[in-house]
């Protein structure tokens, strides 16, 4: 017990730091993955053929592939292939590298909520606004979009609560977040080794963390529930 009082609070401050590191590469992921996401959307959405069937095969093959290999690729493709290691061996390029292969998968995966909630908006209302005079982007924005919003949020907070525990993932190129935080003390990190009670702290993180968003997402859903 008293070896256990004297590493908490260096687990603790470890763990601490890991999950800062959790936190931005999902802020990260989020702000990037939403907006490509959506643009996305309206791309497998073209008119030309040629257009929409190219955003098309990149879904398919990113939802297709476990993200754990896109990471991979992103990291060690450049360097060891094109002899161009742009991400460098810090943990600034592992948490870059790691952004860019979040950002991109996410937003495929978001771009299909998307399409599916605009293709739920019946094409009626499009017709009037035609007939109002409005165009296509202003009745994307100021028609369709929160009722739109109203149709997603339910598999959009799925694939967003997802997406905190796969930011676990980022430690297979060696980026410093929780688990591996956690999983440093089984290995030898400050002088504790052989400890495998910090994975359970780290699990109490991501209980929290999503018992947060999922209490956030709940709240949206009530302030839309004007658009039934």
């Amino acid at each position: 017990m008293e070896q256990f009082l004297e590493q908490f609070p260096i687990v603790i401050n470890s763990l601490n730091v890991g999950f800062l590191q959790t936190l931005k590469l999902f802020a990260v992921t989020l702000i990037g993955a939403l907006p490509l996401g959506l643009l996305i959307s309206f791309g497998t959405r073209s008119k030309i053929k040629i257009i929409s069937g190219f955003f098309k095969i990149i879904i398919w093959i990113v939802r297709g592939t476990p993200l754990m290999i896109q990471l991979l690729i992103i990291f060690y493709f450049p360097g060891l292939v094109l002899n161009k290691p742009i991400w460098g061996g810090s943990e600034a390029g592992r948490f870059a590298a790691s952004s860019v292969a979040f950002i991109f998968n996410y937003a495929c995966y978001f771009s299909e909520i998307f399409r599916g909630g605009i293709q739920s908006i019946p094409v009626g209302q499009d017709e009037a606004g035609f007939v109002l005079g409005m165009t296509k982007t202003q009745i994307f924005f100021r028609v369709k979009l929160l009722q739109m919003i109203k149709r997603i949020v339910p598999p959009m907070s799925n694939e967003i609560l997802t997406l905190v525990k796969d930011t676990s993932l980022a430690r297979i190129i060696a980026l410093q977040e929780i688990i591996w935080a956690g999983q440093a003390f089984m290995k030898g990190s400050q002088g504790i080794s052989g400890a495998i009670w910090p994975l359970f702290f780290t699990a109490i993180y991501y209980l929290v963390f999503n018992g947060i968003l999922t209490v956030l997402f709940g709240r949206i859903e009530k302030k839309l529930e004007y658009f039934k």
